[in-house]
């Protein structure tokens, strides 16, 4: 019987591997640069450095940013084009008067994924109750299909008016464009809700991703099936589940926001086995830092995302990216990772952010070209972070090559290197405060009644400094918080998301008929024991937008609905409410990563070292541990460093830290 489960998270500047070991039950860690020109090498050699049976691998798991970096570089995008009715193939260039940078008048909005060219207007309508006022004449369906394969279109949207209603024309206009595109996208089938602009976008956004993902998979699985792993491959999905490479391949959108997704599924699973219902999460990488919350048990969902979008202070610009509806697990992001640039502006002020070194150069610590200072070199220089080695010794450090950065820098602002880096760390730590306060303050939540949970490469580096700002008394940090988000990938089912309207139609038959077809879909794929929750969508009559309730047994939706209504706006009306459509989340079980318990044996533990570092506002001899070399039970006092093959953990002045069963590190302020 195979044995070992793998997590595979590509990030922008590491690749993380995790494999569980079902019959002894060890987890087995590895952590290596990525290859952005070809993030499946980066996977294939750490693979083959595991030194296990390959032939012997359960199933395969894996988190991508591939989706994302397409749309965020704009390259190598396959020729696309969107088929609407006649007079609104512009609704992809008005979109919604949003304005990113309402006092900047020279604001572009974000180029159209389809140029107007590709735009192709159709006869033929269908009326918002779904009857047909006009069919769709054969002569432009013969039109377009010319069109098509004259200019050697790869991929399709189709988005006609009210399908969602009544996709007869859609169809239709499938069927007749079969064969000259390899990839032919309706907006009934990729996201079937009201809103012509939303439901167009997403469609547009799925048909050219879809090329770019399909062909990544396609490689990842030929060099995964290379290594003579015949186990299935599954992959991270934005709504916190897994899914199948085919069915991602043709829903690119469900992978936009992969690895991050990855991290809060992985917090609440521990969460869950510590008995915390309430969590905070702070993930910080190499790139960014992302904050998200738990509440009793469940991370926070949202259900509509710009893709490629600014982000300002870790909240996303409304109308700065490509509108998606699909679900996605409520993130606040901010751009302060281990590798984010140190700079001096115009006016002469020390800034971090938002350009990163990313894996290649990486920070100048690294010895690979970098001569920018970024957090990790300001972190090198203070100190806080070994200054010979990381990865257990597997990468050299060279903190002569940081601190020259950190002073080519420094000079413009009359600072030396060290307190540029403590300058530096202040930047980042206020930046990283905004993003809690987001998922927190902002949402009526007080982070003071919170646990933080600490992951990433650097996270545990910069969780007490950030826990102090909040307010924040608690900390875990996990067993390998650099590989985190990877053993994420292996505590999760296969999840997939059914939608329809609702409006006038009789809200239990749609609800029977979402249930009967998530069943059937996932029947098709192998998975028999499907398990189907229902949520619905409702709003005052004459309101905008919606408010995503639990659907339950049918009974008490107002009183749900008005209870989220209040704790969103403060309010509640007498107005009628409408339930404007309703979804099915479907989950099909995956075998998953077991946690073990330790028993504590207690014991002083010794530091392997001690070496000055900057921590809780001073310079002070501090003593150094080896994760590794700590067992459960094991507990001291700050200010200490505890190094570990993937992280490092700093705890400040004034704190507490233990090592409990689950080998986590438990900080108490």
């Amino acid at each position: 019987m195979p044995r070992y489960y793998v997590g595979v998270d590509i990030g922008g500047t590491f690749t993380d591997i995790v494999v569980f070991d079902s019959i002894s039950e060890d987890v087995r860690v590895l952590k290596v640069p990525s290859t952005p020109a070809n993030p499946e090498e980066a996977v294939v050699g750490a693979l083959r450095d595991l030194n296990i049976d390959l032939s012997d691998v359960a199933l395969l798991n894996h988190a991508t940013t591939v989706a994302t970096n397409a749309l965020l570089t704009r390259s190598g995008l396959p020729r696309t084009a969107l088929v609407t009715n006649k007079g609104f193939r512009d609704v992809l260039e008005i979109g919604r008067q949003r304005r990113p940078e309402i006092y900047n008048i020279w604001f572009t909005k974000p180029i159209p994924l389809v140029p107007r060219k590709y735009r192709l207007g159709i006869g033929g309508r269908v009326l918002a109750d779904g009857s047909v006022k006009e069919e769709i004449p054969e002569e432009d369906l013969q039109r377009i299909r010319k069109f098509l394969l004259r200019n050697r279109v790869e991929s399709v949207a189709i988005s006609l008016l009210n399908s969602y209603a009544n996709p007869a024309h859609e169809m239709k206009v499938k069927e007749g464009l079969s064969g000259c595109c390899r990839y032919i996208f309706t907006s009934y089938e990729v996201n079937p809700e009201y809103r012509e602009y939303e439901r167009t976008s997403t469609t547009v956004v799925n048909a050219v991703l879809a090329p770019i993902v399909s062909s990544y998979l396609d490689r990842f699985v030929e060099k995964i099936r290379g290594l003579g792993i015949e186990a299935p491959v599954y992959v991270m999905t934005s709504n916190g589940g897994l899914n199948t490479v085919q069915h991602a391949s043709m829903l690119p959108i469900s992978i936009i926001e992969s690895g991050p997704a990855a991290g809060v599924l992985a917090s609440a699973f521990l969460a869950h086995s510590m008995g915390l219902g309430n969590a905070m999460t702070f993930d910080m990488g190499g790139t960014t830092a992302k904050a998200g919350s738990i509440v009793e048990g469940k991370p926070d969902v949202a259900y509509e995302f710009e893709a490629a979008g600014k982000t300002h202070s870790g909240r996303s610009i409304k109308g700065s990216g490509y509108a998606v509806r699909f679900p996605f697990i409520d993130l606040a992001e901010v751009s302060a990772g281990g590798g984010t640039v140190a700079w001096v502006d115009e006016a002469g002020s020390l800034r971090v952010g938002p350009r990163s070194a990313g894996a290649d150069p990486g920070p100048a610590a690294y010895g690979r070209g970098g001569t920018e200072p970024t957090v990790t070199d300001a972190n090198v220089v203070l100190g806080r972070l070994n200054q010979r080695y990381l990865l257990g010794g597997r990468m050299a450090i060279y903190a002569d090559l940081a601190e020259r950065a950190l002073e080519s820098v420094g000079r413009a602002i009359g600072l030396d290197a060290v307190e540029t880096a403590k300058g530096i760390i202040r930047l980042i730590d206020n930046a990283m405060a905004k993003a809690i306060s987001i998922v927190s303050v902002e949402r009526g939540r007080d982070p003071r009644s919170f646990p933080m949970i600490a992951f990433g490469g650097a996270g545990p580096l910069h969780a007490c400094d950030l826990a102090e700002e909040m307010g924040m008394r608690n900390i875990v940090v996990p067993e390998h918080p650099g590989l985190f988000s990877a053993y994420g990938l292996l505590t999760v089912d296969v999840t997939r998301l059914y939608t329809a309207p609702v409006f006038e139609r009789d809200l239990s038959r749609v609800v029977e008929e979402l249930g009967r077809n998530a069943r059937e879909d996932l029947g098709r794929d192998g998975f028999r024991d499907v398990h189907v929750d229902y949520l619905v969508d409702m709003r005052y009559r004459g309101q905008s937008y919606e408010i995503t309730v639990e659907y339950g047994d049918g009974s008490s939706l107002r009183e749900k609905f008005e209870s989220e209504h209040r704790r969103m706006y403060g309010y509640t009306s007498e107005d009628p409410v409408e339930i404007v459509g309703a979804k099915a989340v479907a989950r099909a079980e995956v075998p998953k990563i077991a946690l073990r318990m330790r028993r504590p044996h207690g014991g002083s533990p010794s530091p392997s070292s001690s070496r000055t570092a900057y921590i809780s506002g001073r310079f002070i001899d501090t003593p150094v541990y080896v994760r590794e070399e700590l067992s459960p039970g094991m507990r001291g006092s700050g200010p200490a460093i505890i190094e570990e093959y993937d992280s490092t953990t700093v705890v400040n002045d004034g704190w507490s830290w233990e090592i409990d069963g689950l080998f986590n590190i438990v900080m108490r302020r």
